[in-house]
């Protein structure tokens, strides 16, 4: 039996940051983001030689262990081991498991897609086909956090994971204690085929790490770093101002919500932008891109930019000029969302999802 599971990567439209503690305990974030056509995939098989395997395509590795209840951690797929762990501990009553995992992600490590949270759900829906678990979206989610935030110790917020599970246009609202809600948003079919008209993704040549940015956002809330914050308070309110744009498919706004947005998230820590980013923005700008900004907690990545649908191939290749390893990419927005769960063993259920 093979088990065949995947979930959406996201763009984060407005309101990144706001997601992460302890801002969001103090004052509540908010969060307008949208899933995309690049995904994270996993493939489980049951074993019964008591192995475990693991394998990552992407990034060329592999691993095997001795059937266990835990498997420690030791720099090699450990996000892996840690929804393994988790699933026996919480789910299979400590009891191991057999079985072969491999995973793909669609977008380099780093990408600030959202890439690690969206592959945790992926695998965690894999398993749960497997073992039948009753996870719903908000629990799906909310166990794809605990997991990577709190027992595996990798930092960021709390926004990818509920996009991975929910899939679409959702306006999120997080709240203290860790209460989620999450708004689905009933975008118009030409708002969307606008935004798609006019996007571009631009891979910035730099995969980055977000834990030193992510540990200078919570000092700077902890500190009550003035700046930071009235930046992540603006950051906020532009989340609701995207969501109305969206709706009423004002682009005009829409385009000055990002410029507003990407400039107060540049206030947010000293990392997030840099030389080859600011280039990166000027060049796109020259070239008649509206608005851009960094997808992700900053530093690297992918670039978000909206374009005039008859300039973009310009702003295109004026990217490629700039013969700094970046890459262009076209992309999709998922208005409904095809489930982890129902590509397994290949049966969709028909009529039920838009594909």
């Amino acid at each position: 039996m093979l088990i065949r599971s995947r979930a959406p990567l996201r763009l984060g439209l407005a309101g990144g940051g706001t997601d992460v503690s302890p801002y969001c305990d103090q004052f509540g974030g908010a969060i307008l983001n949208a899933t995309i056509d690049y995904y994270a995939y996993t493939t489980l098989e049951p074993l019964n030689n008591g192995a475990v395997e693991f394998l990552s395509a992407d990034l060329g590795r592999k691993v095997s262990y001795e059937k266990a209840q835990l498997l420690e951690a030791d720099g090699s797929l450990d996000l892996f081991k840690a929804v393994y762990n988790h699933v026996v501990r919480r789910y299979n009553s400590g009891v191991p498991l057999s079985l072969r995992m491999s995973t793909r992600v669609d977008v380099p490590a780093g990408s600030g897609l959202g890439s690690s949270s969206t592959l945790v759900v992926a695998m965690l829906k894999a398993y749960a086909e497997w073992l039948k678990l009753p996870l719903d979206e908000y629990e799906l989610a909310r166990v794809a956090y605990v997991i990577e935030r709190e027992e595996a110790g990798l930092q960021g917020g709390r926004q990818d994971q509920y996009a991975a599970a929910f899939g679409g246009f959702n306006f999120m609202e997080f709240g203290e204690q860790g209460g989620v809600l999450v708004n689905p948003l009933r975008i118009k079919d030409w708002v969307v085929s606008e935004l798609e008209a006019s996007l571009l993704l631009y891979y910035t040549g730099q995969s980055r790490s977000s834990a030193a940015i992510i540990d200078e956002q919570a000092r700077n809330v902890l500190e009550q770093n003035e700046h930071a914050l009235n930046a992540m308070h603006r950051i906020k309110e532009e989340a609701l101002r995207m969501k109305e744009c969206l709706l009423r498919g004002d682009f005009k706004k829409l385009h000055e919500v990002l410029r507003r947005s990407w400039e107060a998230k540049k206030a947010m820590a000293s990392k997030i932008t840099n030389d080859n980013i600011d280039s990166i923005y000027a060049c796109a700008v020259e070239a008649g891109a509206h608005s851009a900004k960094i997808s992700g907690a900053g530093g690297g990545g992918f670039m978000m930019l909206l374009t005039e649908p008859a300039s973009k191939d310009r702003v295109a290749n004026a990217l490629r000029t700039l013969n700094n390893g970046g890459i262009v990419y076209n992309c999709h927005l998922r208005l409904w969302v095809l489930r982890p769960g129902d590509w397994s063993n290949g049966r969709v259920p028909p009529g039920r999802f838009k594909v």
